[in-house]
């Protein structure tokens, strides 16, 4: 484990230093199959660089990312990779994005970081061993009043056309006074909740990729995390609802009734 943790951590830094070195500055920007789904050089720059690294100290383990796709090595241990989280940010010199990486083990994250560079923080999980944001233990809000909670969400880049509603699910939270945020990066909407910044967290049409790393710190963090049907989730599910475990219930209400009312 202490070879995994190692290769995790240096893979995660050398992709966020490509990160720091390239915010702000001009390179390739695509898009991919919206308009607003963007792909960047520095995607593939810092993708390239955590699979070098991956490679170079385990060569039989399977990749997933979410640029290259999956590398199938038949192997009991699946890297799952997103080399910027929060491209749209990125590409706009907004400074809220990271880079992802979770390990998977027979099916189960036992692994993973979320790394801001450019905000300097490093939120790492193993399984059964706690989370942290710069080596210091992080717990999820104690907060248990709905009207009190701070919340955040993230939207489908084709909302228009989503079945469950989820800009009505968004102003419906809105007007009982629920203050909402929007940051862009589903990596970094996890970890906030899973460090008590904010008390819950849902969205939709996510990616293993977008959340495996994330999962596994909120859940360490003494999370709760479900599908929209309050069983428990699996990352390669398209939705997501992650709270302090205190408001989930009331929280999971307003999704469901807008939803499948």
């Amino acid at each position: 484990m202490v070879k995994l943790r190692n290769t995790l951590y240096k893979a995660a830094h050398e992709a966020g230093d490509i990160l720091k070195d390239n915010f702000s500055k001009t390179f390739e920007i695509k898009s991919k199959d919206h308009i607003a789904n963007l792909v960047t050089a520095i995607d593939h720059l810092s993708e390239q660089k955590i699979m070098e690294v991956i490679k170079t100290e385990f060569p039989e383990h399977d990749i997933l990312t979410e640029e290259s796709g999956f590398f199938d090595k038949k192997s009991e241990y699946k890297w799952i990779i997103d080399p910027i989280d929060g491209t749209v940010n990125y590409a706009h010199g907004i400074p809220i994005t990271c880079v992802s990486i979770g390990i998977e083990h027979e099916g189960e994250v036992i692994m993973g970081v979320v790394y801001c560079p450019m905000m300097d923080e490093y939120f790492f999980a193993e399984k059964g061993k706690g989370a942290y944001l710069n080596d210091i233990k992080i717990e999820v809000s104690k907060e248990s009043n709905f009207g009190k909670a701070l919340l955040v969400t993230g939207f489908p880049y084709n909302s228009s056309e989503n079945k469950y509603n989820p800009a009505e699910i968004f102003t419906d939270i809105v007007y009982k006074n629920i203050p909402v945020r929007r940051l862009g990066s589903a990596a970094i909407d996890l970890c906030w909740t899973a460090c008590g910044r904010f008390e819950g967290f849902w969205e939709f049409n996510l990616n293993p990729w977008d959340i495996a790393a994330g999962c596994l710190i909120h859940e360490e963090a003494g999370g709760k995390l479900t599908n929209f049907k309050n069983e428990k989730l699996s990352i390669y599910e398209k939705e997501i609802l992650a709270t302090n475990g205190l408001i989930h219930d009331e929280l999971l209400e307003v999704i469901v009734k807008r939803a499948f009312g």
